[in-house]
């Protein structure tokens, strides 16, 4: 039985958090895998944090507010 792994995303993409206000760029840096579910770890800078494809936009949304 193979293991076929969904990703949305690869590494080294640029991505964009959709609730992050100031819509800064961010590199996926690795992913995880799980039974179920992927989890992407994006770095902006020196900061790596990991989220689910549903959290991550490939474009920058200039007119996101989430204030």
């Amino acid at each position: 039985m193979a293991l076929v792994i969904d990703n949305k995303y690869n590494i080294g993409d640029t991505v964009y958090l959709i609730t992050d206000k100031d819509q800064l760029p961010r590199m996926v840096y690795r992913f995880i895998v799980y039974r179920n579910e992927v989890l992407y770890t994006l770095a902006t800078g020196t900061i790596n944090s990991d989220h689910y494809d549903f959290e991550i936009c490939d474009t920058k949304n200039i007119l996101a507010d989430v204030t």
